[in-house]
């Protein structure tokens, strides 16, 4: 290669100030509770006590019956589930009746909206 010749690399990524700082803002915003909402989704027998309550209010006998999983274990999921805001329950006489949340219900249509494309 002569002296003329010069190798060129890609012309610089220059972006304006205002979206430097916004996507160091973003960088540095605080995630914890989306990231623990993701972690509590990361499980499918959560997902499918979700799908299940999408269907209808339920209590965890129900559940137990339907599924192959003990009490104690669904229990522990609907604990889960309740804390992340996606899962209310009510009290009926001796029963517990766990619902979708309008978080719960809001993120499983969100779910459908850009899997079942």
């Amino acid at each position: 290669m002569s002296k003329k010749d010069k190798v060129l690399g890609p012309e610089p990524y220059i972006l304006p100030n205002n979206i430097i700082q916004k996507v160091h803002a973003a960088m540095h915003e605080n995630v914890t509770e989306l990231a623990e909402l993701f972690k509590v989704l990361s499980d499918p027998v959560r997902i499918h006590i979700l799908k299940a309550l999408e269907v209808q209010e339920l209590c965890v006998c129900v559940l137990v019956e339907i599924t192959d999983y003990k009490h104690s274990a669904l229990s522990y999921h609907l604990k889960l589930l309740k804390e992340a805001g996606l899962v209310g329950s009510t009290r009926n006489k001796n029963y517990q009746i766990y619902c979708l949340t309008d978080l719960g219900r809001s993120l499983l249509k969100a779910i459908k909206r850009t899997f079942d494309q």
